[in-house]
């Protein structure tokens, strides 16, 4: 598994383009395994609404995927496809860029249900952009502050005990407070998938002057819940006989 980051470029132009707008989708993300329960999860955060919508893609068992920069919803749904199919993420990647013609616009992390991780930052992804491999994770970003970003939140991700949404979170605002988005703040969401075919925790903030911070408000609310394990039923649990 190749370590570092990739892709990290900071031209001298960044401060006078630092107000325009720019086509590309969500900025900076996480995507992770954990071992010791076996979930997997995606955490981001972007300028523009709703990032929830379009970039984390997750199933139970198989993985996670984030897809930004001139991010493509189909990338998820198709790369999960893969995966479960029992391709690894570094071929999952490989099939999906072969036949993406926009493949140097996009910005793509991948982790599978063993921990094993794939990511790709095309040669036409806004700077300040590049990608972090860890050891059953992924950092990503694009149009970002300053290259610290992704570092920190690598950094903060491996140092954080707890649970992986308590890690994700952390990461995102370390990348919040270090730099973040150069375009600004609008959306957060984090999306974690365990052992059931929907989700054990999605969660967005679509619109607010500070998402992430928000999102930080919700997730400490909703696992405060006495009767969180009640809120999400099992396909095993005893049903009606007939």
């Amino acid at each position: 598994m190749q370590k570092g980051i990739l892709g990290l470029s900071d031209p001298p132009e960044v401060a006078s383009r630092t107000q325009e707008w720019h086509g590309s989708l969500t900025t900076f993300s996480i995507v992770a395994y954990c071992q010791q329960t076996g979930e997997l999860g995606i955490a981001a955060s972007t300028a523009i609404p709703a990032v929830g919508a379009i970039n984390p893609f997750a199933k139970a068992y198989v993985g996670a995927i984030a897809t930004q920069a001139w991010s493509n919803p189909y990338l998820g749904i198709d790369g999960l496809n893969l995966l479960e199919k029992g391709l690894s993420p570094a071929e999952v990647l490989k099939q999906l860029l072969r036949v993406d013609a926009s493949r140097e616009k996009r910005q793509l992390s991948i982790v599978d249900a063993n921990g094993n991780v794939a990511a790709f930052t095309g040669k036409e992804v806004e700077p300040i952009s590049g990608h972090y491999e860890g050891k059953g994770y992924v950092v990503a970003g694009n149009l970002l502050v300053n290259q610290e970003t992704i570092r920190t939140m690598a950094e903060a991700f491996k140092r954080t005990p707890g649970s992986l949404g308590e890690r994700l979170l952390v990461a995102l605002e370390t990348g919040q407070t270090v730099g973040g988005d150069r375009r600004g703040k609008v959306s957060a969401a984090l999306l974690i998938v365990r052992d059931e075919e929907y989700p054990y925790i999605d969660l967005r903030v679509d619109e607010h002057k500070q998402p992430v911070a928000e999102l930080r408000r919700i997730f400490n609310i909703y696992s405060a819940l006495p009767y969180l394990d009640d809120l999400h039923p099992k396909r095993t649990w005893p049903k009606v006989k007939r």
